[in-house]
Order: structure tokens, then C-alpha cells, then sequence
């Protein structure tokens, strides 16, 4: 309480205090005269008594009214005390509070903006069917706009440069659908799936084989999982999960951005379990153990006489009869997926050529999420290993073989290295930029002595790089809009590294 209000906060209650007074000391003597001497006292005196009482009662009668009107006057000034007190911390108040003040306004109704078509989402009615859980149904239309200043390999979705003149279109290929399912409690656990597919299947794609011809509905991921409170067990189809990271991209969504230029981003049935332990804070350690069907690479080398009779051989990590194995140790602090998250992981995957060569795929990787301040991310991983093409790495093949004079095939599983780093700004809720690099490449050295036609692009490829930048706009939940760079540069083994530019833009509807 400030010092004006104590002070009349005083004086009022003063003056209550004497009013009671007095009125207790009218009411006592009124009371106490007639009954202590009833006999005693004669009648003048009676009266004469009762004049004192009744003059004292009028003296009090008058006290209170004085009192009554110095508290109304009290009251008086204690208001113009507190509009006193108001105009003072207004004038107070400086320009640089009512700059921040209207910012925060500003931000407030952005993201009030945002929830309100989010909870527009959620109050529409949900997909029905056949079980009493609920269904979703969701995807990206997406448009993309494609200059490419020299030949690439796949025009809307390029990752490698090649001779030739350049191109420039439109393609709606890389639209996407999904499904995504929670079902019922298991073993004390929630039980969830979805999957995802687009238009980028040619007939026979089971780790992101494409072509250029047709517009084939193409199974792209799915997921499947019981989630405990610390523990989740799962299958997945989608990228190893000793690459949980992906760089951000509307434009390169078929096969995604950075794709066989250090990101592994290839899918592959696995099935596994999480487990996270709590420390301190809100940071735990999670351990992640899976086994992996690794597919087959692209097809690099010609037709084999079972393929050209319709038949479809197995995968040579399926040719082996034993399933892949891979784990990951990471460090996770904060919100999921927009956290502190530090990992490092390892495979190890059996093989068996169609030749009965024996070959086995390992590898080592390393990745990292960092948030910074400014609203700045810092993300990417590395890897180290053999036969990595299955995994979208190794220059898009696992081993390399040659005739024996001798009689018979000569076979190399080829060594892989690689990675990728992305730097991201979200300049607010609407506006993102994205700056990224990465690498992947075969030692020339083990490629060369096998390296073939020279029209054999894939085959001959030892090291492919790409840079990337891009800008994304939201100007809400469901629209998007995108510009993008990419600089890639090609280098086959007995040829000068080629390079071309490509130039994207993108429009999306979410839904």
C-alpha cells in the first residue's frame, strides 16, 4: 500500500473508532443509571438524568454526521490519489515497452492464426471405417516448376548431371497421399500405423528406384507401433534409423533433397525397438536395435536373362538368408523433433551376389541436430562403410565386377563415405531458409580397374556433390509456396567432373 492510502486508511479508521466510542458510552449510561438506583433517586433528578442522556446522544448524532462526511471526503481524495498514481505510470511508461508490446500483439495473433485452422482440422468429421478407431486422411498436391541448365538424369527430381543439353518443365509426380491410424490399447500401450505414397513408381521400385517414364502409384513409407511411455516397438519401411535426419526441401520430395549426395535416404522394411532412459532435466538417452531387408541399389549394370524373362530375382541381402542388423546410441534433450539430438550408429548387413560371391555391408555414422539461438537449427550426419548403396550411399552401388579371363566374375564390394549438413532459419511462423551441402562418394582407386562403358553413368560415378539453398513460404497451415537452388557436380572416374545448375519452385496444398 503506497503512503496516500495508508494515511487515509488511518484517518478513516480514527474515525470510526471515536464514533463507536461515543456511542457505547451514551448506550452505558443509559443502561447503568435507572438500574443501580431505582429506589434511591427522586424524579427531578430522574429527568434531569434523561436531558444529560438525550444531549448526549444529539453530541453523538452530530460526531457521526461529522464523520461520515470527512470519510466521504477521504474517499474523495483516495480516488484522485489513485488517478494520480495511473497518470503517473503512464507518463512513465517508454516508447521502447509500447514497441515490444505491439510486436508481441503481432506474434500472438500469428500463432492464434495458425491454431485457429489447426482446430478447423481437427473439428472436421474423421474418415470413416470398418473399426471404431479413428482414420485420417491426409497428402501434399504438389506442383513443381523445373529448370535444369544442363542434362540430369531424371529431369523433375535430378541427383546426378550427365552430357546433354538442358530442360525445363512441370510436374506433378511428386504429389504425395497418406493414411495415418491409431488403434486400440495393447499390453498397456498405444498402438498407431500410417503410410505414404506418391506417383513416382515405375512398376519395380523397392528401395526408390524411378524413371522418367509413366506416373505409377509408388509405395514410399509406413510405419506400425506400440508406444509405452519410454518404450516403442516398431516396423517401418522408411529411411535406416541410423539416419533420422532429412534436409528440408519442397522441391525434392521423391527422392529427397540430398539424396545419393550424402543423405541415406533410401527405404527399407525394419523392424525394432526404442527405449529411452530419463536423466536430469528433460534429457534421456535412447537406444534403437532393428533388423533391416536392405534392397537392392539401382540397377546399374545391364539386364540379367532372369530379369529379361519376367523374373524377379531376390535382393542380395535376401540371396544371404540372413537379415541385416543395425543400432543407435543417441542423446536427446527437449521437444521431439525440434530438440538437442546427438547419435551415432552402426550396421552390419550380409550379402550374396547372384554370381554366389559373398559380401557383407557395414558402416559407422554420426548425426546431429542443434538448435541455435535466433531461431537457427544446425542439422546433418556422416557415415563411413562398405556397400552402402541399398542405403542410398555408395555412389549408388554396393560392388563392382568384372570377366575373369580365368573363367568366371572378379567382384568388389566397394568402400562409401559421405554425409551432409544443413543450416535452417525460421525467420517467424510463416517463413523459413534452408542452406545445405553434401557428398558421397567411392574410392576411384577400387573403381577404376572395373569401370565400363562410358555411357554407364551410375556405374562410373565415384563422387557426387550438390548445394542447395531454398526459401519456404506458409501463408497458412495448408498453403506453401518454394524457391531452389541446387548446383550439382558429377564426377565419373575416367572423365572431367560435370556440372549443371537446377532451378525449382513449388507450390503445395496441404490437406
Amino acid at each position: 500500500m503506497s503512503q496516500p492510502q495508508a494515511f487515509a486508511f488511518r484517518i478513516w479508521s480514527n474515525a470510526r473508532s471515536q464514533a463507536r466510542l461515543r456511542i457505547g458510552i451514551g448506550c452505558l449510561l443509559c443502561l447503568s443509571t435507572p438500574l443501580a438506583h431505582p429506589q434511591s433517586e427522586s424524579s427531578s433528578e430522574l429527568a434531569s438524568k434523561v436531558q444529560q442522556l438525550t444531549d448526549s446522544v444529539t453530541a453523538t448524532q452530530a460526531a457521526l454526521e461529522r464523520s461520515q462526511n470527512e470519510l466521504e471526503e477521504l474517499r474523495s481524495q483516495l480516488a484522485s490519489l489513485r488517478q494520480q498514481i495511473a497518470d503517473f505510470h503512464a507518463a512513465t511508461t517508454n516508447d521502447s515497452s509500447a514497441s515490444d508490446l505491439a510486436a508481441a500483439v503481432e506474434s500472438i495473433r500469428e500463432q492464434q492464426s495458425l491454431q485457429e485452422t489447426q482446430i478447423a482440422t481437427h473439428e472436421q468429421a474423421k474418415v470413416e471405417s470398418e473399426s471404431k478407431y479413428p482414420l485420417k486422411l491426409s497428402g501434399l498436391i504438389l506442383l513443381n516448376g523445373f529448370v535444369n541448365t544442363t542434362q540430369v538424369d531424371d529431369p523433375s527430381a535430378p541427383t546426378i548431371v550427365i552430357p546433354g543439353s538442358g530442360s525445363t518443365g512441370l510436374s506433378v509426380r511428386q504429389t504425395v497421399l497418406g493414411v495415418d491410424a491409431r488403434g486400440p490399447r495393447l499390453f498397456n500401450a498405444q498402438s498407431r500405423a500410417d503410410l505414404r505414397t506418391d506417383f513416382y513408381g515405375n512398376g519395380s521400385n523397392a528401395s526408390g528406384v524411378y524413371s522418367n517414364s509413366g506416373g505409377i502409384l509408388r509405395f514410399r513409407t509406413a510405419h506400425a507401433a506400440l508406444d509405452w511411455d519410454h518404450t516403442s516397438v516398431f516396423f517401418s519401411l522408411d529411411r535406416t534409423i541410423l539416419a533420422p535426419n532429412t534436409p528440408t526441401s519442397l522441391t525434392a520430395v521423391a527422392v529427397p533433397s540430398l539424396g545419393w549426395s550424402g543423405n541415406l535416404w533410401s527405404w527399407n522394411p525394419q523392424v525394432g525397438v526404442t527405449q529411452d532412459v530419463s536423466l536430469p532435466g528433460s534429457s534421456r538417452f535412447r537406444f534403437q536395435g532393428a533388423v533391416i531387408d536392405a534392397a537392392n541399389p539401382p540397377q546399374v549394370y545391364s539386364a540379367s536373362p532372369a530379369a529379361a524373362q519376367g523374373i524377379n530375382r531376390p535382393a542380395t541381402s535376401e540371396m544371404s538368408r540372413w537379415p541385416g542388423i543395425e543400432s543407435r546410441i543417441a542423446v536427446v534433450k527437449g521437444i521431439e523433433n525440434s530438440g538437442l539430438q546427438i547419435g551415432v550408429g552402426a550396421l552390419y548387413i550380409p550379402h550374396r551376389s547372384l554370381g554366389g560371391t559373398k559380401y557383407s555391408s557395414w558402416g559407422a555414422t554420426a548425426d546431429y541436430k542443434v538448435p541455435l539461438p535466433g531461431r537457427v537449427e544446425f542439422s546433418g550426419s556422416t557415415y563411413y562403410g562398405q556397400a552402402l548403396g541399398g542405403l542410398g550411399g555408395g555412389a549408388y552401388k554396393d560392388y563392382v565386377f568384372s570377366y575373369s579371363p580365368t573363367g568366371g566374375y572378379v567382384y568388389r564390394a566397394l568402400d562409401a563415405m559421405g554425409g551432409w549438413a544443413q543450416f535452417s532459419e525460421h525467420a517467424s511462423e510463416r517463413l523459413e531458409f534452408n542452406v545445405a551441402f553434401g557428398t558421397d562418394q567411392v574410392p576411384a582407386s577400387q573403381l577404376r580397374p572395373f569401370a565400363g562403358d562410358p555411357a554407364s553413368y551410375y556405374l562410373n560415378q565415384t563422387r557426387n556433390r550438390t548445394y542447395t539453398a531454398n526459401v519456404i513460404y506458409r501463408p497458412s497451415t495448408y498453403l506453401m509456396f518454394s524457391t531452389e537452388y541446387r548446383h550439382i557436380q558429377s564426377s565419373p572416374v575416367f572423365e572431367y567432373t560435370m556440372t549443371g545448375d537446377v532451378i525449382g519452385i513449388a507450390t503445395g496444398y496441404r490437406f
